[in-house]
């Protein structure tokens, strides 16, 4: 197997994703000037750049801030990402938010830190001193659920485990994500019903301009008194500055988060946490495997898996040769398509298209190889933006 494709890795990731990329056939490292692809974590690639080079980016974690997803679009270049490789382990601090909102565990722990422990007396100031931090229990409260994707359903499987009551809103609920959903919970007409009839509310929405603020002053103002608001999303999914308003007023009590930040530092009512959503090894190694199998699907065999941006596209291997096409999602391109690779006398084998808002992408696997002319042919249909030889790897 020769060397084929150049990966610019731009964070630490987990040795178990970088084998799936293994050589001759891949090199992964940090210093290529025109790469095949890029596999990173939080690396700016909006400040850094994305080189032309570049077949596919790939994000080992859930968010694409960090990406100029529009961009790349543009220039037919897909972005992966992993969904739901971090579940479990932001359920699990979900749990630990609630418990540290509801225990007080934060001012527990910074009293036990204040202690004279030598003091003879100990005893006698940590039972007076507990008086101060008597909490509530987690079973019968209401956990409302706002975003009900793979992490919003993980996090109502384990908080009706816990005896809580769940209700959820998730507008754009896809059908795999409703077959997961526990029966128990209630759907929310709106994002508003939750925010009025929960004690818990827990957000797990993407970033994107829909969702900007969506927890804001107004909204604030819907929960109750003795509401807990968490935010493991993304930080500009909540209106920092109207919490801090918010919390002053006294409603809700408490606003725990991933993200800390001037409006909410040593605030009474925070618990800030630096970022740990997916900080768990096991999360980052989900997240390495889940990316780095996606995008050698794609760089081997143009199958789109998880992209951001680009329609989910597979096909068996039915032939040695096949050829991938990006291009504008507009009439009459199969048709084009097919014309040019009959005028070649190539004879199709098996095809798929499918479409993604302006994007659309066809796999064509025929019964000989193809000439450089045939993909020149190809590459100059208006409106097509790239297009990939894949012959079967030897």
């Amino acid at each position: 197997m020769t060397h084929a494709f150049d990966i610019l890795v731009l964070n630490k990731i987990a040795p178990s994703g970088l084998a799936l990329l293994p050589a001759p056939r891949f090199r992964t490292g940090g210093d290529f000037a025109a790469p095949h692809a890029v596999l990173c974590r939080s690396a700016d690639l909006h400040a850094r750049g994305v080189p032309a080079s570049v077949l596919a980016v790939a994000r080992a974690g859930a968010g694409t801030n960090n990406i100029p997803v529009a961009e790349l679009t543009a220039r037919g270049v897909p972005v992966f990402n992993a969904p739901g490789a971090n579940a479990n382990a932001v359920k699990e601090l979900v749990l630990a938010g609630m418990l540290m909102a509801a225990r007080r565990l934060p001012q527990a722990l910074a009293f036990v830190d204040a202690l004279d422990v030598v003091d003879p007396d100990l005893e006698r100031v940590v039972e007076d001193g507990k008086k101060a931090f008597a909490g509530y229990e987690l079973a019968g409260q209401t956990l409302g659920i706002i975003g009900l994707g793979k992490i919003g359903c993980s996090v109502a499987d384990a908080a009706i485990a816990l005896g809580m009551q769940v209700i959820g809103h998730d507008p754009d609920i896809t059908v795999d994500a409703a077959w997961r959903l526990p029966s128990q919970v209630r759907r929310a007409a709106s994002v508003d019903e939750v925010m009025r009839s929960a004690r818990f509310v827990t957000l797990h929405v993407p970033l994107l301009a829909a969702t900007k603020h969506l927890v804001d002053a107004r909204r604030l103002a819907l929960m109750r008194p003795d509401a807990v608001l968490l935010n493991f999303s993304r930080e500009g999914v909540v209106d920092h500055e109207a919490v801090a308003a918010a919390l002053a007023a006294g409603r809700p009590a408490h606003y725990v988060c991933d993200f800390p930040g001037p409006e909410l530092h040593r605030r009474d009512g925070v618990i800030a946490l630096p970022h740990l959503g997916a900080s768990t090894a096991e999360a980052e190694e989900n997240c390495a495997v889940m990316v780095a199998g996606q995008l050698r699907a794609f760089l081997d065999d143009g199958e789109v898996r998880n992209a951001v941006n680009f329609p989910a596209v597979a096909m068996a291997r039915e032939s040695d040769f096949r050829v991938a096409i990006v291009n504008a999602n507009v009439p009459n391109m199969l048709g084009q398509i097919s014309t040019a690779m009959a005028a070649a006398g190539l004879n199709i084998h098996n095809m798929v298209n499918h479409s993604r808002g302006e994007i659309a992408y066809t796999l064509v696997d025929v019964d000989s190889p193809v000439a450089e002319p045939v993909l020149a042919a190809l590459r100059g249909i208006a409106g097509v933006l790239s297009v990939r030889d894949l012959p079967r790897a030897a």
